[in-house]
Formats: C-alpha cells, structure tokens, sequence
C-alpha cells in the first residue's frame, strides 16, 4: 500500500484542469521507491512514464498537480464523458 499519493492532471492548450486531457498519478512508497500510473479508459491504472518525462521537460503536455478531491472530480468528469465502460457515450 502506498504511503503517498500525488494526482497531475493532463493539460494542454485546449484543455483543463476541470475537463482534462488525462490524470496520472505518483505512488510512493516508503523507502521502495515510486510508480507512476495513467488513469485508462477502462478505469483501471496502468504504468506511464509521463511524470518522469514532464519533470525533465520531455512531455508535450503539462501537469498539473490537484488534490484527491480534484482527481475524484477528474474520474467523474471522465466517467460521464467516456461512459461507466470506458465507452463513448452519444451526445
């Protein structure tokens, strides 16, 4: 279990922190280390190196770093737009 988490949401010119490109998220674990997860549209998390190249500038997106009620907000933003399934849902 993790002794840390940090939530970024996944930003660029035409997106949000409210309606994000994406959310990833640190785990950190006490004197083991991290892993970084991407937020997939199936709901489940899945490795990404993204914050470890947005920190050396290597990302063509930006972070930006919200709280676990943000991130909660986030996932909800992106239930209702990809579906319960991770489907899109018609407009």
């Amino acid at each position: 279990m993790p002794d840390k988490i940090t939530y970024f949401a996944v930003v660029d010119d035409d997106t949000t922190v409210e309606r994000p490109y994406g959310l990833v998220r640190r785990l950190e674990f006490d004197g083991d280390g991290f892993t970084d997860e991407t937020l997939r549209r199936d709901f489940s998390w899945l490795f990404t190196p993204a914050i470890v190249e947005w920190k050396r500038g290597d990302l063509s997106y930006d972070l930006v770093e919200v709280s676990h009620a943000q991130a909660s907000r986030i996932i909800e933003y992106f239930r209702e737009k990809w579906g319960a399934f991770g489907q899109p849902v018609d407009s």
